[in-house]
C-alpha cells in the first residue's frame, strides 16, 4: 500500500488503497474524511484553532476552522459527496502540565475541528482526542479506517 505523508500544516487526499499518515499529532489535529461510495479519504494536519491570532495566514491547512472547511473542498473535488462525508479525529494532546483550558491548545484545536464538521454537516464517526500523549495517525482509503499508534497505549482503530 503507498502511504502519503500528510506533513504539518499540509492536507492531501488518497485513493485506490493509498493510506495518509501524519506523524507525532501533539496538540495538533488530524482531521480525517471519508466517501465510502467513492472510497477517497483526505487527511489535514492542523496546528492552531483559527487565523484570528495568526501572523501569517496564507496556509489555510494551518488552521482547524479554515483547513478542515478547504479539506472538505478538497475531497468533494476528488469525486466524494458532501453527502456521504464521514469523518475521524485524532490529537489535540494537552501537551504541557500545568497549562490552564484557556492556554490548551489541543483542546482549542479539538473544539474548532468537531464546531467546523457540525457546521458543514460532517458527521464525526470517531475520534481519539485529547490525553497527554502524541500520536501517529494512518488513514487507509480502501476501506476508511484511521490507525492510531502511540508509545504508551496500544493501537487504536477506528
Amino acid at each position: 500500500m503507498e502511504k502519503i505523508v500528510v506533513g504539518i500544516a499540509e492536507g492531501k487526499t488518497a485513493r485506490n488503497g493509498q493510506a495518509l499518515v501524519s506523524y507525532a499529532l501533539g496538540s495538533c489535529v488530524g482531521v480525517c474524511l471519508y466517501d465510502t461510495k467513492t472510497k477517497v479519504a483526505a487527511m489535514a494536519h492542523v496546528i492552531l484553532p483559527d487565523k484570528s491570532r495568526a501572523v501569517n495566514q496564507e496556509n489555510v491547512y494551518k488552521f482547524a476552522v479554515e483547513g478542515t472547511r478547504e479539506l472538505i473542498s478538497e475531497i468533494c473535488s476528488q469525486g466524494a459527496s458532501r453527502r456521504t462525508l464521514t469523518a475521524k479525529i485524532a490529537g489535540g494532546a494537552r501537551m504541557f502540565r500545568g497549562v490552564e483550558k484557556g492556554w490548551d491548545i489541543g483542546y482549542w484545536n479539538i473544539q474548532s475541528v468537531k464546531k467546523t464538521l457540525q457546521e458543514e454537516g460532517v458527521r464525526i464517526a470517531g475520534e481519539d482526542t485529547g490525553g497527554s500523549y502524541g500520536r501517529t495517525i494512518t488513514f487507509r482509503s480502501e476501506d476508511g479506517v484511521l490507525e492510531i499508534s502511540t508509545v504508551r497505549h496500544e493501537m487504536i482503530y477506528l
